[in-house]
């Protein structure tokens, strides 16, 4: 009986997510220099997150933004609209540092685990200071779950998030002359 409700617990879970990346409003286009990501948001895990990241895709404030910090076997860290655009000036000294003019958000921290593909958002040592900025993870990573929000899961392309520049590891993944996202869309207003 147990073994029948924990299968009835996960294909329900399983059903959950697919239903919102079949939803055009819920899915983010990163395209990049290798090819497009396409990544399945949950609002159902962090509604407010979700919505902020929509609202800087739909203003293009994510677009020639880079990849500031990339940690192989880790994570691809991107989103710091501030300092991070790659055609205003972009500042390798700030990059990581900077947000967006929105407030800063509540943490909305599931149990859901960190897992590869598995998109989160980046914060400062506050648990409540989640802004522009996440992170896509190149492989499992437990020290995370429950400390950071979970946005999404990359649904297709993550090889092209695998050919990303590496940062140095001497310098906690900073990269010179980064990779950036070129464009990115919500789905429902790709034409």
């Amino acid at each position: 009986m147990l073994k029948r409700l924990s299968l009835a617990i996960a294909l329900a879970a399983s059903t959950a997510f697919a239903a919102f990346a079949a939803d055009p409003e819920n899915t983010l286009i990163i395209m990049l220099k290798d090819g497009d990501v396409t990544i399945a948001l949950r609002p159902d895990l962090a509604p407010k997150h979700v919505e902020q990241i929509k609202a800087l895709a739909r203003a293009g404030e994510y677009d020639n933004v880079a990849f500031h910090r990339v940690i192989e076997g880790f994570m691809a860290q991107t989103g710091d609209v501030q300092y991070g655009d790659m055609e205003n000036g972009y500042d390798a000294g700030l990059a990581g540092t900077g947000g967006s003019k929105n407030p800063d958000l509540p943490a909305e921290f599931s149990a859901e685990p960190f897992e590869r593909g598995v998109v989160g958002m980046a914060r400062a040592q506050d648990p409540n200071s989640a802004n522009s900025q996440f992170f896509i993870m190149f492989g499992p990573y437990p020290s995370l779950n429950n400390q950071y929000t979970i946005v999404g899961n990359v649904e297709s392309g993550m090889e092209s998030v695998d050919k990303i520049k590496r940062g140095s590891e001497a310098d906690n993944g900073s990269v010179v002359d980064p990779d950036r996202m070129v464009k990115v869309v919500v789905a429902a207003d790709k034409k």
